[in-house]
């Protein structure tokens, strides 16, 4: 079976999803495996993006300094989660065809800890990627480079494994620039060359 890798970014009020919210949320088509052969996409172009109205009263003023996002804002103009989260289901689904859709992410438990949660609350798909479609970046990084987990974060990929864009904290940006890092380090033999 075919796995169809997206890439996923979320912008949230705090730690956890049900007391705190996820304000917004990237996914981009990041390629596919056949069990073979990895292929990526010819660009990034193939991307979800919606901002969401809060689904509580409780945040934290420090999540939202590095989002940047107004949540007074998104409590007036948000869309319901009901609605954002069974469209990006579909959305996933008709991308994925008769594949296999995967949730890609740099650290993953974050990000699928938020988009799990909200599938399953809210969706009347429910979850595209089922409860365990995910692939973690930063152990794959950790397992091919041969370092521990700890060591393994954004600031210690190799310059050939980086992307080009730039780490912005807007979840559809950030889901491009991860989608290229994961296409790169998938492709990657953990050969420790002078460009990797």
């Amino acid at each position: 079976m075919l796995d169809v890798y997206f890439s996923a970014d979320v912008e949230t009020d705090g730690p956890i999803p049900g007391p705190f919210s996820m304000l917004s949320f990237g996914l981009v088509l990041a390629g596919t495996f056949d069990g073979k052969t990895f292929s990526r996409p010819e660009d990034y172009a193939q991307s979800f993006y919606r901002e969401l109205r809060p689904i509580s009263d409780e945040f934290q003023i420090d999540a939202l300094k590095v989002n940047g996002l107004d949540r007074d804002r998104l409590l007036r103009e948000g869309t319901l989660p009901a609605t954002v989260m069974t469209e990006a289901a579909k959305w996933v689904s008709a991308l994925a065809g008769a594949g296999r859709p995967i949730l890609v992410a740099y650290p993953l438990s974050f990000d699928w800890s938020f988009l799990y949660w909200y599938f399953i609350r809210f969706s009347k798909e429910g979850s595209p990627f089922n409860h365990s479609q995910c692939f973690d970046i930063k152990t794959a990084f950790a397992v091919k480079a041969h370092i521990p987990i700890a060591s393994a974060g954004r600031r210690r990929l190799m310059p050939g494994l980086r992307s080009n864009g730039v780490h912005t904290h807007n979840a559809l940006d950030d889901a491009m620039e991860q989608a290229q890092v994961f296409a790169n380090l998938f492709e990657w033999d953990g050969n420790h060359g002078e460009d990797h």
